[in-house]
């Protein structure tokens, strides 16, 4: 088996295509207090967000406990869509809707009016170019949303999102496994919430204030003292890592250390195998300590998880 730093050359021509995204749906926001709703409601600004354009942000719990994220996109001065995982999208479109109150917007799902693709290789670069993440460039009504490459080793594949109405052309590209494109994923150290750790993190938890998906300046929104406070005091003790499993792991499952066997130290985000067949590589959110002490599957004596640097920097605590 490969050492977890070791990627077959082959797995690097399997991310290049277009894949189904099976997992995810589309809530709309729609009306002319759209944004301002949910700049009310989100962790990032949405009032600032230019038309065509797209930001990452989660939706918290008073307490700053993450129920849902999002990568949004702003199709027109009075729509939003939120793309989340599909598993969270009913409750999340029911406590959004509860807020609405006299603001004139609406919210639906929308799952059936777009369409999403997820895009690696030569289809992402073909439709984003160089752009920066969450840069979105929009052609012909469909949205193409650069997203965190997918890092192997040194080497950093395309990823973007690609949404457009239903019916609507699909971009060229091969065909790629929707299992492949969750790989991919896990490899880029970016993620949604899903419903296995619904309400397990606040953002900085999965590093989201690293990669574009907390905005420190704006104003108020459901657990912003609590995502401020863990920010400004120093107080991060829990960050999201990548990981290498001999075994399958599955999202919400506890992980352990040696040297605090009692009670678990963190927790899986996401898992997926990796296509070569040698094993499986996952983003697990512990505590930093912990990352030191070693991981292990399912008690202190379990497999061992190797931890793989991550492809981006962390903000330094303020």
């Amino acid at each position: 088996m490969n050492t977890p730093a070791d990627f077959s050359p082959q797995l690097q021509t399997l991310l290049n295509g277009i894949s189904p995204l099976p997992h995810l749906g589309v809530i709309q926001a729609q009306g002319e207090d759209a944004a301002n709703f949910l700049h009310n409601q989100l962790s990032n600004d949405v009032l600032l967000l230019p038309v065509g354009q797209s930001r990452l942000a989660a939706f918290c719990s008073a307490k700053g406990r993450m129920q849902a994220s999002f990568i949004l996109v702003k199709t027109a001065p009075d729509t939003a869509l939120l793309v989340l995982s599909l598993d969270l999208l009913a409750q999340t479109l029911k406590r959004l809707s509860m807020f609405v109150l006299r603001a004139k917007v609406k919210m639906s799902d929308a799952s059936g009016q777009w369409q999403l693709r997820g895009l690696l290789g030569d289809s992402a670069r073909a439709a984003v170019g160089s752009a920066a993440p969450w840069q979105t460039q929009v052609q012909d009504g469909a949205h193409a949303v650069a997203l965190y490459p997918a890092v192997l080793g040194e080497s950093p594949i395309p990823r973007a999102l690609w949404i457009a109405p239903a019916g609507h052309a699909l971009p060229a590209g091969a065909d790629v496994p929707s299992e492949v494109w969750t790989w991919a994923e896990a490899m880029s150290g970016v993620t949604l919430v899903s419903q296995p750790v619904f309400e397990a993190f606040v953002p900085q938890m999965l590093n989201y204030e690293s990669v574009g998906g907390v905005n420190f300046k704006k104003g108020c929104y459901p657990g912003q003292e609590v995502v401020a406070r863990s920010q400004f005091r120093g107080t991060l003790k829990r960050r999201t890592a990548r990981v290498h499993s001999p075994v399958a792991l599955a999202a919400g499952q506890d992980i352990f250390t040696p040297t605090d066997p009692e009670q678990p130290c963190a927790t899986v985000v996401l898992c997926a195998a990796r296509p070569d067949g040698q094993g499986f590589d996952a983003l697990v959110s512990g505590t930093t300590e912990s990352m030191q002490t070693g991981w292990r599957v399912g008690s202190s004596e379990g497999e061992a998880l190797d931890v793989l640097a991550l492809p981006y920097a962390l903000l330094a605590d303020i």
